[in-house]
């Protein structure tokens, strides 16, 4: 059956899904949880949002494809992190939802909880594949560097596929705390919501998908998308 483009998808993995709408996930708790300030400019959709002590400043700045839509900067010391525009915003809210607590601001600890693994724990939790201080998605299309003293990389492309590109990217000495926070919420294999027109052209034959409206009655979308990946599992050891 083919799908209208506008209908709602789980997709997995998540790193093939595109950036998704999820914008509130993204900067809502720091403007609505911890009273960062917001300034929009409508014209050009740019948001910049504040920490309280200036130290933090998340913004948002759509524009080229290819240009970081995202950066997430730290004022002293130093150190600022760019992202691209289909980056996934799950993991990018994991980032950004940490911040707060890494100010020192717990009010809202036990409802933003914070991983205490490694990125070198989580890549192995979830299979990825470790080499030198890189951990490569199983499918091999997602690449986080991670090494001790070097900056903080991700880079994701199927097969150098139009819009299936975006990177994340650092200077400065990051706190080991963002990029554990970015791949737990990248490389978990729950599946992530999304239109149909959302997910990039290229990456659908590589992703699972099940349509929300036509899940099986009386069990969740989430579920059946489970054990559909597990029928897809089956056919490609067979092939």
């Amino acid at each position: 059956m083919e799908l209208d483009e506008q209908a709602r998808v789980l997709v997995s993995p998540r790193y093939l899904a595109g950036a998704g709408d999820r914008l509130t996930d993204v900067l809502g708790p720091l403007i609505h949880l911890f009273g960062w300030a917001r300034a929009h400019d409508p014209e050009t959709g740019h948001i910049a949002v504040g920490s309280p002590d200036g130290a933090l400043l998340v913004n948002f700045s759509p524009g080229s494809p290819s240009a970081p839509w995202w950066t997430v900067t730290h004022r002293d010391p130093f150190w600022r992190i760019t992202v691209t525009r289909q980056t996934p915003l799950e993991a990018l809210a994991g980032i950004t939802q940490a911040l707060p607590q890494l100010l020192g601001d717990t009010r809202h600890a036990d409802r933003i909880p914070l991983t205490e693994r490694s990125v070198a724990d989580i890549a192995d939790l979830y299979g990825w594949i470790t080499d030198a201080g890189s951990y490569t998605s199983p499918d091999g299309h997602c690449t986080v560097r991670h090494a001790a003293g070097q900056p903080w990389r991700v880079e994701h492309s199927v097969y150098e596929g139009f819009d299936t590109h975006w990177a994340v990217r650092s200077t400065g000495a990051v706190p080991a705390q963002l990029p554990a926070q970015f791949l737990t919420y990248l490389a978990t294999p729950d599946p992530v919501e999304r239109t149909l027109a959302d997910v990039p052209y290229q990456a659908r034959s590589e992703a699972r998908l099940t349509p929300l409206a036509n899940h099986r009655s009386g069990l969740g979308a989430h579920i059946v998308h489970a054990l559909g990946g597990l029928v897809t599992s089956g056919e490609g050891r067979r092939r």
